[in-house]
């Protein structure tokens, strides 16, 4: 029998990724490459050190809270720090792959739209193809007919829903006393475009263009001899061509679809009942 359902993400085959991407893939790729990629260094009261990133947002995974960012005895952040902050979602329309129609899902259950995988089921293909042997030739594993091939092959296809494409902004600000400091954090930032003015970021198998502005907004307090606190601040505009599948925690049909195409269509036979002249009845 065809085989029609969904793959829960334990099941899913290892040939087949995990088709997952949300605004939160988003956040931890920025994060992640301005973190890990860009790692930031620079020169402190204690050394030449890493520089802290601190997302801006209490629900985010990285808060406050949950990351070593060092503090005075006022609670404020000792300087320097980067901070990351998403101040906008626009769903794009031009930045798609796939030119834009009114298509809906399959209309089931299960849903799916986007073909991502299809392959050949060996074992049931090789049954159906076995039992068409034994019952012509009386032999299994017996060619049906000379120079011809099986045509009772199943297909496993794996669909996924179709992409939303989205254009995320983020604002990374850049903190630091001492203008030696600003110039070892902002230069990482001007240096890492390439002739495209692009950056691929990733998280969980997902890949999205970045793209760091080239407008750098430079603010400090110098000039204020009232202030105890030096402070030079620079801010730094990123936007991210991303893309969507599914509805996260609202996903109400199977992320990810499985089905298996029919190789044969058979009817039941129907035997009528009738009587014959001398009363008996029979088939």
């Amino acid at each position: 029998m065809p085989h029609d359902g969904s793959i829960n993400e334990e099941d899913t085959p290892r040939d087949v990724p995990r088709f997952k991407s949300s605004l939160e893939d988003v956040d931890f790729a920025v994060y992640n490459f301005v973190d890990e990629t860009l790692d930031v260094f620079a020169k402190t009261n204690k050394g030449f050190n890493k520089v802290p990133v601190i997302w801006s947002g209490s629900e985010r995974a990285y808060n406050i809270k949950d990351t070593e960012i060092n503090r005075d005895l006022t609670g404020m952040v000792v300087l320097p720090a980067i901070s990351i902050e998403r101040v906008s979602v626009k769903k794009d329309k031009d930045a798609r792959v796939i030119p834009f129609s009114a298509v809906d899902p399959k209309n089931d259950l299960k849903g799916g739209f986007l073909t991502m995988n299809k392959v050949i089921q060996q074992d049931k293909t090789r049954n159906f193809a076995n039992a068409d042997a034994h019952r012509r030739r009386g032999q299994k594993n017996f060619p049906l007919y000379k120079g011809k091939k099986n045509a009772k092959i199943v297909y496993e296809t794996i669909s996924i829903p179709l992409p939303i494409y989205v254009n995320v902004g983020y604002k990374i600000v850049l903190r630091t006393e001492y203008q030696e400091q600003m110039n070892d954090l902002l230069t990482p930032f001007v240096r890492v475009s390439n002739a495209h003015k692009r950056v691929l970021i990733e998280h969980n198998s997902n890949q999205y263009e970045a793209f760091i502005g080239e407008d750098y907004n430079m603010e400090n307090n110098i000039s204020n001899y009232e202030t105890n606190e030096r402070k030079y601040e620079t801010s730094i505009d990123m936007n991210v061509f991303g893309y969507l599948i599914g509805d996260e925690k609202n996903q109400k049909r199977p992320r990810v679809v499985r089905r298996e195409n029919a190789v044969q269509i058979r009817f039941a036979r129907e035997r009528i009942v009738i009587q014959d002249e001398d009363g008996e009845f029979r088939f």
